[in-house]
Formats: structure tokens, sequence, C-alpha cells
């Protein structure tokens, strides 16, 4: 449970800047993964200069810095030719930062490692120790999402930037300026998923391929949620990573279901390597099964309240 908890909540980091910039701007970003990827890298050049600390807060603002310089020079030119375009666009975005982590840092996996301070175990279960890092990742999720709901409910900036999502024009006539409000948001998404590369980096592996591994589930997280629903995020993606974590335990199938009901199944049957399969060898596809279930009985997502 606390395994797939806090890869749960990791999962929440990378779909929470998904998530805002999709709400207050409309954009699917494909680049999102690679935001994710880019801040795990630079948190290992960084924290090899000034240490892992300052590398926490220095490498998610030059993630964010990146993520408004490229929604000011490049998404913005396009929006005018729709999604579409914007669409192409990130995911061109993505291919880019991907070739260049390779030509800087190289191919292999980076020597990524973590602080003193996280190393070793918190506490022990059983005889299984959890480690600090794992706990740094979920305590660092759920500080984030206080600090996101805070901004956007306490303060004037977040005030305006809900304004600016559903009366765009009104909010410009009392003297606000929107393209620069979407261009902080875009930035501030970027940084958020910056930020969960700095603590997921060193936890698991900084390695080029890392931005497909959690590309595509995010984008699992945030459908199933509820497109542009903060809430709906943190829900689905506890319950993904509780179900895909419970779901790698699992060593059971569904013939062994059936002989608990005094049904056999015999040897060599068309459906005999089916019923075999266990749930750990089909857990890979559970967030995806999930999705699909969740489209056909509630098109909207779990709290959805932008439809795509």
């Amino acid at each position: 449970m606390l395994n797939g908890v806090s890869y749960g909540l990791l999962l929440f980091m990378l779909s929470s800047g998904l998530t805002l910039i999709f709400s207050m701007m409309g954009v699917l970003n494909f680049a999102h993964a690679a935001f994710y990827m880019l801040g795990a890298y630079l948190a290992f050049t960084v924290s090899a200069l000034i240490g892992y600390w300052p590398a926490l807060i220095v490498a998610p603002l030059l993630v964010g810095a990146f993520g408004a310089a490229f929604e000011q020079l490049c998404l913005r030119r396009v929006h005018k030719y729709g999604q579409v375009a914007e669409l192409l666009v990130t995911f061109g975005l993505a291919y880019i930062v991907i070739e260049l982590v390779q030509l800087v840092w190289g191919r292999l996996a980076v020597p990524y490692g973590l602080p003193t301070q996280l190393k070793g175990p918190l506490f022990t279960v059983y005889g299984i120790e959890f480690p600090k890092s794992r706990a740094f990742i979920m305590l660092v999720a759920v500080l984030m999402l206080g600090a996101i709901w805070l901004v956007l409910t306490r303060t004037r900036i977040g005030l305006i930037i809900q304004a600016a999502l559903t009366h765009p024009q009104t909010v410009e006539a009392l003297g606000h300026n929107v393209p620069k409000v979407f261009m902080l948001v875009f930035g501030g998404g970027a940084a958020l998923a910056g930020l969960a590369g700095v603590v997921a980096g060193n936890t698991y592996v900084t390695e080029p391929a890392m931005a497909n591994a959690v590309g595509v589930i995010i984008f699992v997280v945030v459908v199933v949620g509820g497109m542009g629903s903060l809430a709906g995020a943190f829900l689905a993606s506890i319950l993904i990573g509780v179900i895909q974590t419970f779901g790698v335990a699992v060593d059971k199938s569904l013939a062994d279901v059936l002989m608990l009901v005094g049904i056999h199944v015999g040897r060599g049957g068309a459906w005999d390597q089916f019923l075999r399969l266990t749930v750990a060898q089909v857990s890979p596809v559970l967030p995806y099964l999930l999705m699909v279930l969740i489209l056909i009985f509630r098109p909207r997502g779990l709290l959805g309240k932008r439809e795509s």
C-alpha cells in the first residue's frame, strides 16, 4: 500500500502540471514527460555543483523558464491554427528535448544519487524497509498539492488565472495581460514536471528512456481523473498507483479462481493460456483497462469538468 501510494503521488506530481495547462489553456502538452526528464538531468548537473537541496529549487525553476520561453516563442504563434497545431509543436518539442539530452549527457543512465539525508530506510514494516526517498516523494507531492490549492483559491494571481480560463476578454478589459498569464501557467506546469524529475530521478533511474516510461501513463491519469480536474488527477493517480502496485504482487489467475468454485480448467484448451495468465503478468495493462472502462461508463472522467 505504501509503495502504491508513493507511486501514485509521483504520478500526481506529473499529471498536476499537465492538468493545469489543459484546464487553463486547453493545450494537451505532449512534451510534459520531457520536462520531467529534463528536471532530473538538470538536477544531476546542478547538484554536482551546489548540492542536492539547492538543486531542488534551481532545477524546477530552470525547467519552468524553459517552458515559459517555449510558450511565448513557439506555442503562442501556432495557437491561432487550433489544437492540432499545438499538439504537433509540443510533440516535436518532446523529441527535440530527448535528442538534446542524449547529446549532452549521453545515452546511458547518469549516476544521479540520493543525498545522505535520504539514504536508508525510514521505518520497517513486517521486516520490509520503507526507504526515506519514497517518503520524501510523498511529502513533496502533498506539499505541492497544498501549495497549488492555496495559490489558485487564496491568492490574487490564482483568481486572475481562474477568471482568464472562462472570461479571457473580460480579464483583459480589466487591465490584466492574459497572454502573460498563460505563459506563467505553462511555465508553472513545466516547473511542476521538473520538480517531479528532481525528486524521482535519484529514487528510480535517470536515463533518456525515463520520459517514455511515464509519458503515456500520465495521460491515462488525466483521462481517468477528468480533463482539467486537479482533484480528479489526484484521485486517479492514487487509484492507478495502488492498482498497478497490488497487481504486480498478485500471482493468481482466473484458473485459480475457477478452481476455488470447483471448475477445473483443462490443459491444452483454447482458453487455457488466457485463463492461466496471472494478475502480475497483466498488471502493466491494468491502468489502460481502467481507462477504457471510464471512457465507456463515464466519458468525462471521475471528476471531469471540461470536455476535450
